[in-house]
């Protein structure tokens, strides 16, 4: 399955060459940082000092250069790297060939990739580095929880996310809608109400994300309701949004949210990877109001999705599975799930209902309450096309938003793992 892995743009840059080791933008918002500058809760501009890393990557290739730099210094023993096939499709590789990271370089702008199944195969061995989604990282988080990954091994560079798309569904409204060649488009974006598509000529071609999602042809449902737009959880959270004008596509403004992310962007410094500057106030301050924007987006949409449950009954919800085909798919790609082969969910059978699957799903409604991420994995995988993701959320939105609870977004413990028990007086 794929779509946008980001919806950070990964623009080209200017006709112009840009100089080797330098910025292609004017030097406007402060000094060059060094290593020692980088904090914890620092906010920055950084780009690669690799002109044909800032040419094939996104927002001037600093995602590749710090993924380089902790490669080849030693900070980690592999990356996990999106090989491509096409500009629409990618699979995941673990490489320990700097190489193979700088061959990376660039959005998968239509790719669904699944990093917390693909991590828990290496059972831990080895430290790792990867760049992730907001609801990648979510459902990492979730199975650290669950002792499946420690991240203690891990390295995490979030990526600022809009919404994914699925590659048939945006090749065809390339071809029907923007008239375009589908192999012609380089970058996409969602900005001002509008999905822009960029294409190799550097051209840019818009049209109204409503009204395309109206015709269902804009993001994934789950993508538009989704809470998250920036990965706030990861080592470090990086996008485009929030970079200045003279840096626009140039450029990727980060924010260091751990220890461990300022130790790697250091390092991408201290060894000529990178170079950073401070973001300014109103660069930071533009981020907020996308961020903004597009989190008033998904309320919207969240509230015309989901209505109070009270007139549903457990028939309805059945008539809703009937189809269900018992392959198990959606419980395979779900990331926080850590049940082996014995769990809740396929333990017990009704021959009393009529429909395949029986209970399984209605032991996972109550059982993802306080662990769906909201990927939409789920429903994208389904061979039945039931729209899973949309009921798993019944249920774990009111329970979330009860308990303030957003999962994969901390190290709380889920509130249903714990046992509280009333007193008897």
């Amino acid at each position: 399955m794929s779509a946008p892995e980001n919806a950070a743009p990964e623009g080209a840059p200017p006709a112009a060459k840009p100089p080797e080791k330098k910025p292609p933008a004017p030097s406007t918002t402060g000094d060059l940082l060094t290593a020692s500058d980088i904090l914890v809760g620092g906010q920055y501009i950084g780009w690669s000092v690799r002109e044909e890393v800032r040419k094939e990557g996104g927002s001037g290739g600093l995602v590749t250069s710090v993924l380089a730099g902790a490669l080849e210094k030693g900070l980690v023993e592999h990356v996990v790297v999106l090989k491509k096939t096409s500009q629409y499709e990618a699979v995941p590789v673990l490489t320990s060939d700097i190489e193979d990271v700088y061959a990376s370089a660039g959005s998968m702008h239509m790719l669904i990739s699944n990093p917390t199944k693909y991590l828990r195969q290496f059972q831990n061995d080895a430290a790792i580095a990867l760049a992730v989604k907001p609801c990648d990282m979510r459902g990492i988080r979730e199975q650290k929880k669950r002792n499946m990954i420690d991240t203690d091994k891990l390295f995490t560079i979030g990526l600022n996310c809009g919404g994914t798309m699925m590659p048939y569904k945006i090749r065809k409204v390339t071809e029907e809608v923007y008239g375009l060649n589908p192999d012609d488009v380089r970058a996409e974006e969602i900005e001002k109400g509008k999905l822009i598509l960029e294409t190799a000529d550097g051209a840019h071609h818009a049209q109204s994300i409503d009204e395309l999602e109206e015709e269902d042809n804009g993001r994934r449902e789950n993508c538009r309701y989704c809470i998250i737009k920036i990965a706030t959880n990861a080592d470090l959270a990086c996008g485009n949004w929030g970079v200045m004008p003279d840096y626009a596509g140039k450029g990727t403004f980060v924010e260091v949210m751990t220890e461990k992310g300022a130790e790697f962007l250091r390092n991408a410094i201290d060894g000529g990877y990178a170079e950073v500057k401070a973001a300014s106030e109103p660069a930071a301050e533009a981020r907020g109001k996308v961020n903004g924007v597009m989190l008033k987006m998904s309320a919207k949409t969240k509230e015309e999705i989901f209505v109070p449950m009270k007139s549903q009954t457990i028939e309805d919800f059945k008539k809703e599975l009937e189809n269900c085909v018992r392959c198990g798919a959606c419980r395979t790609v779900c990331p926080p799930c850590a049940c082996g082969a014995e769990a809740k969910c396929t333990a017990f059978n009704d021959p009393a209902d009529s429909y395949d699957i029986s209970l399984f799903h209605m032991i996972r409604f109550l059982h993802l309450m306080d662990s769906c991420v909201g990927c939409g994995q789920c429903s994208d995988v389904c061979p039945a096309d039931i729209p899973l993701a949309r009921l798993y959320r019944k249920f774990a939105n009111p329970i979330q938003d009860e308990l303030n609870y957003v999962t994969g977004m901390d190290d709380r413990t889920p509130p249903f793992f714990e046992v509280k028990l009333e007193e008897v007086h």
